[in-house]
């Protein structure tokens, strides 16, 4: 009898070790991320111009995708900008895009292809408005560009939109005040820098890399349009989506030279419609709110991606699977 002791204690003890794996095995289970459940499948998604924020935030944000729901493929497609992006969305050529508020409204109110199809994701960042001219021009006000060459952005762009706006506001026609050149940031600065164009408007985010590039090679500065906003409020229709903001005069110091350049910002979103499956759509949004940190590192706008805010999608309704992941935050 005391020799089966030593028997029995190897046995006591395999039975505990035996336990302990599986409770390990429990506690795996249910803190690791079950990949059968991951979405899968392709989205598409629409950007913007070369070497704008959109673009970046997009190639940024695949990268994110990938490792947060590694069944997804990401399709980046170039675009001129929020109108464009609003118009593919809306009409099933794109799944997801980002785009201004007022060229979701806009869209809305003409009563567009889709439009009542279009659904919210998340309140990103803001984008804020910039009047970009040489150092030493006679241009300090807007009504100053009248019969000057102007950059307003590409035909179906979101800066298109707010250009027209603004030289309205402005006391100018768009059409015939100014000689409008049609280009978006990607050729702005070098058209700027040749003496092409006297002065470019551009709507993005803080900052934006191309025109602080361009800063740093040549003297520019930043025209204030900031006392616009009421007479753009005057307007109406999307033009409300406009706000009074302040760059700080960090965004471009070569251009601000320590001041703070009084102007006007518009929220974009990130859009879908009612289309999108619910379990990617939540994924997604998961995914925008989690890696802000990451992405703003490189996008710096990215970083003022909100969870108490991003719900907000007005002019959108919000997705249902965006509300899905919401929920599930809440505290």
């Amino acid at each position: 009898m005391l020799q089966a002791l030593p028997h029995i204690g190897r046995r006591r003890a395999l039975q505990a070790s035996a336990a302990a794996l599986v409770v390990f095995g429990l506690l795996l289970w249910w803190l690791l991320p079950v990949r059968e459940d991951s979405p899968s499948g392709r989205m598409r998604f629409s950007t913007g111009v070369q070497n704008g924020v959109y673009e970046k935030y997009g190639k940024l944000l695949r990268t994110a995708v990938s490792q947060d729901m590694p069944d997804v493929d990401v399709e980046l497609r170039n675009s001129q900008g929020s109108q464009q992006n609003i118009e593919r969305v809306a009409t099933g050529k794109a799944d997801y895009t980002i785009a201004a508020a007022d060229a979701v409204e806009k869209y809305r109110l003409d009563e567009a292809p889709g439009a009542d199809r279009l659904r919210g994701c998340a309140r990103l960042y803001d984008d804020y408005v910039q009047l970009v001219v040489d150092r030493s021009s006679d241009i300090h006000s807007v009504a100053d560009l009248r019969g000057k060459r102007v950059a307003v952005g590409q035909g179906r762009s979101g800066v298109r939109l707010i250009a027209d706006r603004v030289l309205d506001a402005a006391g100018l026609d768009p059409a015939t005040d100014i000689e409008p050149v049609s280009a978006g940031i990607d050729t702005m600065p070098e058209l700027l820098e040749r003496n092409k164009i006297d002065a470019f408007f551009w709507s993005g985010g803080l900052p934006t890399v191309s025109v602080g590039r361009l800063s740093e090679r040549m003297g520019v500065r930043l025209v204030e349009l900031g006392h616009l906003v009421d007479k753009l409020h005057k307007q109406g229709g999307a033009s409300r989506y406009y706000r009074a903001a302040t760059m700080p005069a960090d965004a471009y110091p070569f251009a601000q030279q320590g001041s703070a350049v009084p102007t006007l910002a518009v929220a974009n979103l990130l859009v879908t419609t009612d289309r999108a499956d619910d379990d990617l759509t939540s994924g997604l949004t998961r995914t925008i709110i989690d890696s802000r940190d990451h992405i703003g590192d490189k996008v710096h706008a990215a970083q003022l991606v909100d969870l108490r805010t991003a719900l907000f999608t007005d002019p959108l309704p919000l997705h249902e699977g965006a509300r899905e992941y919401y929920r599930s935050v809440k505290p």
